[in-house]
């Protein structure tokens, strides 16, 4: 039988009903207004004032001038690139340093656990990391973008902690077969903890789609390897559509300067939505793994 809610229980669900509705309009309006603003008509987008809650008209000339330049493509391209290479470097390296601190044998785990930890708090700062990287030979280049960030604490710390809750019993029944460490960290530990590696494998890809400072600071003069983000960041920036934008496009080159001023503005909010939506499409496959490798370590057995 379902419990009977008392006139007090109503109201206090009613209540969490309402304000987690509300809570939630207010994370999803900026890309509702996004989204409208970039189907708008530039001309009635800029004298539009105040909350936008339908399109200002109708007009997709900021995507038709996004699209057609090859920029895109190849900061579409880069970006992929750095998600899918730099996401499985995270990987890889992260669940080799996890899986070592997590053996019990391990000589000094703790000394270089504590080590690792205390890069996560304290850092050498900007300019000591743009020196190595130069120093290393890596300066605009791809390598640049993926190495300096290969391993993350956090997830480390993640994936350590999941790793020690496999039972030693497996551990011990696969080398009484004659298993070695890659065979248990392969067909064991891995397999066991597919939540935990979707999970850090949903940061790390997430991070290298909005990462746009790597670029920004290591690979600034190398517009081949130009992120969407870095392009975006470039855009706002610089207040202007050129970055968007180059002579293959008649229609841009053939605008006057308050044309520019007023498409410019369609032109960022269809960047945006360019740039965002293609990580958004993730999160729906990974949910249910989220939800399961961010319990790790909460319970105990």
């Amino acid at each position: 039988m379902t419990e009977r809610l008392t006139g007090g229980d109503r109201v206090f669900v009613g209540s969490m009903y309402v304000i987690t509705g509300l809570l939630a309009l207010l994370c999803l309006y900026p890309m509702i207004h996004v989204l409208l603003a970039s189907i708008s008509d530039p001309l009635k987008l800029m004298l539009h004032s105040g909350v936008l809650l339908k399109p200002q008209g109708i007009s997709f000339k900021g995507y038709q001038i996004v699209f057609s330049n090859q920029n895109i493509y190849s900061g579409y391209f880069n970006t992929m690139y750095y998600v899918v290479i730099g996401t499985l470097v995270n990987i890889l390296l992260s669940s080799l340093g996890a899986y070592a601190l997590s053996r019990q044998k391990y000589m000094f785990k703790r000394t270089i656990t504590i080590g690792i930890v205390f890069t996560m708090y304290f850092s050498g700062g900007l300019i000591p990391n743009f020196l190595l990287v130069r120093a290393l030979g890596i300066y605009n280049t791809r390598l640049a973008i993926i190495l300096p960030g290969a391993i993350a604490t956090w997830n480390l710390i993640v994936m350590k902690t999941s790793f020690q809750h496999i039972p030693v019993s497996l551990e011990e029944s696969a080398r009484i077969d004659g298993a070695g460490h890659a065979r248990i960290l392969i067909s064991i530990i891995l397999p066991l903890c597919t939540p935990v590696i979707a999970t850090v494998a949903l940061y790390s890809a997430v991070g290298h789609w909005l990462d746009f400072g790597t670029n920004l600071f290591y690979v600034p003069s190398n517009n081949k390897l130009m992120v969407l983000q870095y392009m975006l960041y470039r855009l706002i920036r610089e207040g202007r559509e050129n970055i968007l934008t180059d002579a293959q496009m008649a229609s841009a080159t053939s605008m006057t300067a308050s044309s520019r001023r007023i498409t410019g503005e369609s032109i960022k909010m269809a960047t945006l939505m360019v740039t965002t939506l293609p990580i958004l499409m993730v999160y729906p496959f990974l949910q249910k793994y989220f939800v399961k490798g961010m319990m790790v370590g909460a319970l105990k057995e």
